[in-house]
């Protein structure tokens, strides 16, 4: 596949595109973007158009700071009626079939003793992708693009510290490729962490794609209203990023929070669901 066709590639692409309209302003025509990546209008529209499906003109309005408010004001989600709400329509990103069981919890608090984890990198839409698995499915996600490949690997071996890793990116391919919308199939998920952040992980996984909620509105789903602060923290020990979509959760005043892979990530996560939402209904 040629360099400029890659999905990593995409999201480096978006991530300069992201500094340039934060520094000019989303009033900065093709021309003016193109100018500063040092691309011709014409690739410079071609590549944002096959990595998202829509004009780069369109695309700016997701790429704003303000973009969370906006998501906030139009798409927020309640928790209790998600299901209702698109899960199984177009804000279902690629229709997955994801089912998922829970480790249990004295088993989590081994650290993953007796556990075979099995680890590949993928290249993914928001750059290189550390994914790890068991023989029941997929238990962690990350993104290394802002964090390097090296950081990225110590934090995830650091959640289970007793599990043994093996290298075996063909074992966990189709279930990547599912993921990524690369190929259609089942993509089973394997939750390794304590009872209440599982709840939280569970909750994060009923708000549909291009559609966020808040943490506090986490809180309010799981019987909680009062732990807003511990739900915050639960999301952000997410260990599979994306297919549990921790970066659906922002502040009640629109702000992005956290990210563990870092706010470009985050940004490039909304940004490109809400872009192809809008691609599917309008």
């Amino acid at each position: 596949m040629p360099n400029d066709m890659s999905d990593s590639y995409h999201y480096n692409v978006m991530r300069r595109a992201l500094q340039a309209v934060d520094r000019l302003g989303p009033q900065a025509g093709l021309d003016t973007l193109a100018r500063e990546l040092n691309m011709s209008p014409a690739h410079f529209q071609r590549l944002f158009s096959q990595w998202v499906g829509v004009s780069p003109k369109r695309y700016q309005q997701y790429l704003t700071l303000s973009h969370a408010k906006a998501l906030l004001e139009d798409r927020f989600t309640t928790l209790a009626t998600a299901q209702e709400a698109g899960l199984s329509g177009p804000g279902r990103l690629h229709d997955l079939f994801l089912r998922w069981e829970a480790m249990s919890p004295g088993d989590y608090a081994t650290g993953g003793a007796g556990l075979t984890i099995h680890w590949g990198w993928f290249d993914s839409p928001f750059g290189p992708a550390l994914v790890m698995g068991t023989d029941r499915g997929i238990c962690g996600i990350a993104f290394a693009a802002e964090t390097g490949e090296d950081a990225a690997m110590a934090d995830m071996t650091a959640r289970w510290p007793e599990a043994h890793y093996v290298e075996d990116a063909p074992l966990l391919r189709p279930w990547v490729q599912a993921a990524f919308g690369q190929q259609d199939g089942p993509v089973p998920l394997f939750l390794i962490g304590a009872p209440f952040q599982i709840k939280v992980w569970e909750a994060l996984m009923r708000i549909p794609s291009g559609h966020v909620t808040t943490y506090s509105e986490i809180a309010q789903s799981i019987g909680n209203p009062r732990a807003v602060r511990a739900v915050g923290t639960a999301v952000g020990r997410n260990p599979i990023s994306y297919l549990i979509p921790c970066h659906r959760a922002l502040r009640k005043s629109g702000g992005l929070g956290g990210y563990h892979w870092g706010l470009p990530v985050k940004r490039a996560l909304l940004a490109w669901e809400s872009a192809r939402l809008d691609g599917t209904t309008g």
